[in-house]
């Protein structure tokens, strides 16, 4: 994994806590903006940057947010390239909820599957319902059990 120079990755940090702020008050354009021009700091190669990992994820999610699906698919798979990225149950939930919205059925179902497969269910909660209507359609999903000692002191 790439390290980054020490000034370079206190500007990203900056960039990156002024798209936050941005985000929080809705002005996703200018989140999106401030999150490219961190992106464009990190050197090449990009992808062996786990600092490439969050921002492409967060431009992904806003592309999302924006209904650019399109664009999400594209960001958030680049993304996926880059260090720590699978198993990160967000971000196989973004990519599926993308891939679903442009069509991608079987990708979209191997993405949100993984999600859930991480996570559970809790990670839908505060989604569309449509994602996790999609998901119980491919996958048996089937409600957690109790385990047998926490049946024990029931009784």
């Amino acid at each position: 994994m790439k390290e980054l120079n020490e000034d370079i990755y206190f500007t990203i940090l900056q960039l990156s806590k002024a798209a936050d702020n941005h985000l929080e008050n809705g002005e996703k354009s200018a989140a999106l903006l401030k999150y490219w021009n961190a992106y464009d700091l990190i050197p090449e190669p990009k992808k062996d940057s786990e600092t490439s990992t969050w921002l492409l994820t967060a431009i992904g999610n806003i592309n999302f947010l924006n209904e650019d699906y399109k664009a999400g698919v594209a960001n958030l798979t680049s993304a996926m390239r880059c260090p720590d990225a699978v198993g990160n149950a967000f971000m196989h939930l973004r990519l599926g909820q993308c891939q679903l919205e442009v069509g991608n059925l079987r990708r979209a179902e191997n993405e949100l599957a993984r999600a859930y497969t991480i996570d559970g269910k809790s990670i839908f909660n505060k989604e569309d319902k449509k994602y996790f209507e999609f998901l119980k359609t491919k996958i048996d999903i089937q409600p957690k059990k109790k385990k047998w000692w926490k049946l024990l002191k029931s009784e």
